[in-house]
């Protein structure tokens, strides 16, 4: 190939490459859906918080599982929501977890208006000041000075001026307190406190966890041995419709405290009955559990509590 030839395949190459480097991209365009095409589905709205008193059923919610953890007969919960079947509650469903006459006010400060002791609001005796006992700023003291120029002044001829004694007011006499009432004895309020007891005498296989992982305490037991109440109270649940609890047992003790007794094999008690502490409401088993024990729990306001630090030490 000789150099023209050369030169020219050189020229060719170069035209091709700014041509390449010249060509500008597509601009890309976002189409409209078309008109057969589904429409993009929304964003799910985020969800509802509940209200005070209130709670938002979610899914594997039961009624049972609800009122234990506000502390509450799920009966009581069923008649408070108008509910004829325990059973049959929704997910998204607004339940009233408080009693009706414990509705939860809007604000709950009271702002008063600050009074003196003894005085009532708006009265002279709450906004009246005490007396002044400065000298006044248009009178001047009595001096020799200040009776020649009021003598000047008024063209007179001197007279004998006598000082007069200020009129010292009256000390208030101070106010007699009021004889103290005598004390009356008030009724002693309902106490809220359990003398616990212990519901088994197995040892400790499982300890109370912070972050929920055991919501109470696990106690070695044989299938068949005795569970005892741990204080006393009315049954409000005796089934096995908790999951994860098997045969189970609660007991509500007070406005405060509840007690759960879970994997039994036999219940004795029913719903409703009313039962002393140290009596037995149980047998031992290993429903819904992989070995017989029996788990058990103290709630405070529906809140699980460590129970060992409420039952006496272990003998």
């Amino acid at each position: 190939m000789n150099s023209i030839a050369r030169l020219g395949l050189c020229l060719i190459v170069m035209l091709a490459l700014g041509a390449c480097s010249s060509r500008q991209s597509a601009p890309v365009i976002e189409r409209a859906p078309s008109a057969g095409s589904p429409a993009p589905k929304p964003a799910p709205p985020p969800p509802a918080a509940a209200a005070a008193g209130t709670y938002i059923v979610k899914r594997g919610d039961t009624l049972y599982g609800i009122a234990l953890d506000h502390g509450h007969d799920y009966r009581d919960i069923a008649t408070w929501n108008n509910l004829a079947n325990p059973n049959q509650i929704q997910i998204g469903q607004v339940l009233r977890v408080i009693p009706p006459s414990a509705a939860v006010p809007e604000s709950g400060v009271v702002v008063r208006p600050i009074t003196q002791p003894g005085a009532q609001p708006g009265s002279p005796a709450a906004t009246a000041q005490g007396p002044r006992t400065e000298p006044s700023g248009a009178k001047k003291p009595y001096s020799d000075e200040t009776l020649a120029q009021m003598q000047r002044d008024s063209g007179r001829s001197a007279l004998p001026v006598t000082a007069s004694k200020p009129v010292e007011a009256p000390a208030a006499k101070p106010a007699e307190a009021p004889a103290p009432k005598p004390v009356e004895q008030a009724r002693p309020a309902e106490s809220e406190e359990v003398a616990w007891a212990w519901p088994a005498g197995g040892r400790i296989i499982g300890q109370f966890t912070e972050n929920g992982a055991n919501k109470g305490v696990d106690l070695a037991a044989k299938v068949g041995d005795p569970v005892l109440a741990a204080g006393p109270g009315r049954v409000v649940y005796s089934g096995q419709g908790l999951r994860g609890y098997g045969r189970l047992i609660i007991i509500k003790h007070n406005n405060t405290f509840l007690s759960a007794y879970a994997h039994n094999s036999t219940l004795l008690v029913k719903e409703g009955q009313n039962v002393t502490r140290g009596q037995r409401i149980a047998e031992a088993g290993s429903t819904d559990s992989d070995v017989p024990k029996l788990h058990f729990e103290i709630r405070r306001q529906g809140k699980p509590v460590d129970p060992l630090k409420y039952l006496p030490e272990q003998r």
